[in-house]
């Protein structure tokens, strides 16, 4: 995949990145982080630049492990539902059969009682 060069202005600092993403992608990502570090700043004017970065990252990884916990929990979910879904479809199989089953043998006793 090809390498793009993006430049990120975040707190008045240009930051060149080399990714594979894209380029709008990796600007939107910038602004988030230069508007919460602007947020911090501002309502915290005596935390360095530093302080507001890590607050910022715990912030960011705070939202990352909840966002995993949360598709961890869906993709249970989902493979319960599958599951469910597995074993609704076998019983309704199972009913199926019972059900030409119990008509072959409905047919058989008619056949008989017309034979009588």
């Amino acid at each position: 995949m090809e390498k793009n060069r993006i430049k990120l202005k975040i707190c008045g600092a240009t930051y060149s990145i080399i990714t594979e993403d894209d380029e709008n992608y990796v600007l939107k990502l910038g602004e988030t982080i230069d508007e919460e570090m602007g947020e911090i700043s501002a309502a915290n004017p005596t935390l360095s630049l530093m302080q507001c970065a890590v607050l910022v990252a715990l912030d960011q990884a705070d939202a990352c492990q909840k966002a995993t916990a949360s598709a961890d929990n869906l993709r249970a979910q989902i493979k319960d539902y599958l599951e469910d879904s597995a074993r609704a479809r076998m019983e309704v199989d199972v009913a199926r059969r019972e059900i030409e089953r119990l008509n072959r043998e409905i047919s058989n006793l008619r056949e008989k009682l017309s034979h009588k």
